[in-house]
C-alpha cells in the first residue's frame, strides 16, 4: 500500500499528499506509534547514516495528527538548517512551523473554527498544541467518543479516575489549571482542564 493510502487513514487526504512528499523529499522515516501520554509526536535526528526519525501517535483525531506531523516537520528542518544550535522550541522552529502550516490553510483543510483556532496559536506556537487551550479545546471537539470526559465539564467536587485507575476530587480552578484531591493520598494534583478523566458515580 503506498504512503498516500496509509496516511489518509490518518488524516484528510488531501494533506496526505503533501506529507508524502515530505517523507520522500526529506528521506525520513515516519512512524505511526502507540499511544503516549507524555507526548503526541516526537522527532529525532539521525545518526551514525541513519534516516531522520518522525512518529506520531495513532490516536489522535485527523487534525491533531496533521498539526503534530507539521509541528514534528518543522524540527527536522530546523535540525537541518542548524544543527542542535538554536532552542527546540525557538524563533527558529516558529518560523519553519508557521510557513510549513502555510499549504493546509491555502488547501482549506480545517473547518472555519478549528482553522481560527490554529492561526491565532501560530502567532506564538508553544512546545505542544495542548499547552494552548483555545486550540486543544477545538481540536477535543473532533476526537471520536472514548467515553471519557475532560475535567473542565465535570461539576466541583465530582470524583474521578485516571486511565491509571487513580481517584480524584475535582476542585477549583486556580489560574490556568484544577486544583484536585487524590482520594488515597490527600495530596493536591493541578490539571489541564482538557486532560481526560472518567467519573466515577
Amino acid at each position: 500500500m503506498d504512503k498516500v493510502k496509509i496516511l489518509s487513514k490518518y488524516i484528510p487526504e488531501e494533506a496526505a499528499f503533501l506529507i508524502s512528499r515530505w517523507i520522500d523529499y526529506f528521506k525520513c522515516d515516519f512512524k505511526v506509534s502507540g499511544n503516549r501520554n507524555t507526548k503526541f509526536g516526537d522527532f529525532r535526528p539521525g545518526q551514525n547514516g541513519e534516516n531522520d526519525r518522525i512518529s506520531v501517535n495513532y490516536d489522535l483525531n485527523s487534525y491533531a495528527f496533521l498539526i503534530t506531523t507539521v509541528h514534528e516537520f518543522a524540527h527536522l528542518v530546523t535540525w537541518k538548517e542548524h544543527k542542535g544550535r538554536v532552542k527546540p522550541h525557538g524563533a527558529e522552529w516558529k518560523l519553519n512551523f508557521r510557513k510549513m502550516m502555510q499549504p493546509f490553510f491555502e488547501k482549506e483543510i480545517f473547518p472555519d473554527d478549528l482553522h481560527k483556532a490554529v492561526t491565532r496559536y501560530l502567532a506564538n506556537p508553544a512546545a505542544s498544541s495542548c499547552s494552548d487551550i483555545s486550540l486543544f479545546r477545538a481540536l477535543k471537539k473532533y476526537d471520536r467518543d472514548t467515553g471519557f470526559n475532560t475535567v473542565e465539564s465535570l461539576p466541583v467536587k465530582t470524583v474521578f479516575m485516571l486511565k491509571d485507575g487513580r481517584t480524584f476530587q475535582k476542585g477549583h480552578l486556580l489560574r490556568k489549571r484544577y486544583s484536585c484531591k487524590e482520594i488515597n493520598s490527600g495530596r493536591v494534583y493541578l490539571f489541564n482542564p482538557m486532560a481526560e478523566v472518567f467519573p466515577v458515580k
